[in-house]
């Protein structure tokens, strides 16, 4: 199986290597740090060959994420791989979320964005964690609660720019922790790493607990849930360059 081109992965090819790293990661290693028993990526003689430089072997990586989503998707019996549309659409279903079927492929990863952050607030009951992300944030909002703090973020992440990369990766991070087993790989600035700290401690408990309960234990989706939240992250972060 080759790399079956699709719009919505191209971006990743004007990305840095140390960009790349974390999917790369994502796709070829498992929450214990062992080399997935399913991947292909790191046997390929390219890989081996320019290993860590990913840009060199750009394609086979997109290969091996199209490659789990047809896993994931039932479809690892088709001709080629899966588009990303299709994989996040699955990715999405997973997590309850609503979206029209021409729904285009950055309206569904807003609205991915805007029910994780709603699943990672929904018990959440510290006062004092709420008017944190406000004054992080810069949400404006003097009726704090849950409710409102959750639409002010909801809000930040469909206006895009990088907030919406921050909360982002925020999301992200607490899905890593769960699938993973660890959070991400990143260099944070002061804010956003005193809105993750936010996340470690009673919030964060609560979401593994839930999420941890989801059927999310497919091999499959261990994989492509973060990935699809890594291509979410780099996208934005990579549009807020252009």
């Amino acid at each position: 199986m080759a790399y079956r081109y699709d719009k919505d992965l191209e971006f990743l090819k004007e990305l840095s290597s140390p960009e790349l790293d974390e999917l790369v990661k994502i796709l070829t290693h498992d929450k214990d740090g062992k080399v997935r028993f399913t991947e292909e990526l790191t046997n390929n003689d390219l890989y081996k060959k320019h290993y860590p430089d990913h840009k060199e072997y750009i394609e086979l990586i997109l290969e091996e994420f199209q490659k789990f989503g047809g896993n994931s998707i039932l479809n690892i019996f088709r001709g080629g791989g899966v588009l990303y549309n299709e994989i996040l659409r699955d990715v999405a279903k997973k997590f309850d979320v609503k979206f029209d079927e021409n729904e285009s492929t950055n309206s569904i990863e807003t609205s991915l964005l805007c029910k994780l952050i709603e699943e990672e607030l929904k018990n959440s009951q510290d006062e004092n964690t709420l008017r944190e992300l406000v004054n992080i944030f810069e949400l404006g909002i003097s009726n704090i609660n849950k409710q409102t703090v959750v639409m002010g973020l909801q809000s930040l992440i469909k206006i895009g720019g990088f907030k919406s990369y921050q909360i982002a990766v925020i999301v992200a991070n607490q899905v890593m922790k769960v699938l993973l087993g660890r959070g991400l790989s990143l260099a944070a600035n002061a804010t956003l790493t005193r809105a993750l700290s936010l996340f470690s401690g009673p919030v964060g408990w609560t979401i593994m607990t839930t999420w941890t309960a989801l059927d999310l234990a497919s091999p499959a989706y261990r994989v492509t849930i973060p990935a699809v939240l890594q291509i979410i992250i780099l996208r934005l972060k990579h549009n807020t360059k252009n």
